[in-house]
């Protein structure tokens, strides 16, 4: 059983309140995405995606899951631009950018899966790295997960907060976890 977390106060002090443990949102979980918030430990982090739809659409559902992150104590990062993220209030932006202008107090986090995205995302100042496939996934069911070198070697190369994506639930991040990790996320390990 998932146990919740303590909902530290985020400040600029960022890194030390990052949540352990995250959830994808995408097309594939919609259905059951309110169950899966609802089954998230409070204070757990929130990757909103929903590429699928169209922008009118996609801000009203982020309103609905963003109104029940907050009562769970859950903080909401946005796929997609800092401009739209700070427009829909959200705590945080993710994707890859080259640099972190005009961001204001959002948080960063950048999907990795090699050195030289590791490195992009380290001069973006990049809060929250999302180490992937460190399992074979659905989402991506062609790519090889990262072995136990790769993985170690990798997330040696961030400087922010590493948490394993690919296959991930909690068994497994118990199975991989080492010093150099902070958490993880899914998609389907909360539906």
């Amino acid at each position: 059983m998932l146990q919740d977390q303590p909902c530290p106060v985020l400040s600029n002090s960022r890194r030390s309140a990052l949540p352990r443990i995250w959830l994808f949102t995408d097309e594939r979980n919609d259905a059951l995405l309110e169950h899966a918030i609802q089954r998230l430990p409070r204070c757990s982090g929130i990757v909103f995606r929903h590429y699928h739809l169209q922008e009118a659409s996609r801000r009203t559902r982020f309103e609905a899951v963003k109104k029940l992150a907050q009562r769970r104590g859950h903080i909401l990062f946005l796929a997609g631009s800092p401009a739209l993220a700070k427009r829909w209030r959200a705590n945080g932006v993710h994707g890859r950018l080259r640099r972190r202008s005009n961001m204001g107090r959002l948080l960063l986090s950048a999907p990795v899966h090699d050195a030289r995205e590791i490195q992009q995302a380290n001069r973006s100042g990049t809060d929250v790295f999302f180490l992937s496939p460190v399992f074979s996934t659905r989402s991506h069911p062609s790519q090889h997960p990262l072995n136990h070198a790769q993985v170690r070697r990798l997330a040696a190369l961030c400087n922010g907060a590493v948490v394993f994506l690919g296959g991930m639930d909690q068994h497994r991040y118990r199975a991989r976890k080492n010093h150099l990790t902070h958490g993880w996320a899914a998609i389907d390990a909360f539906s």
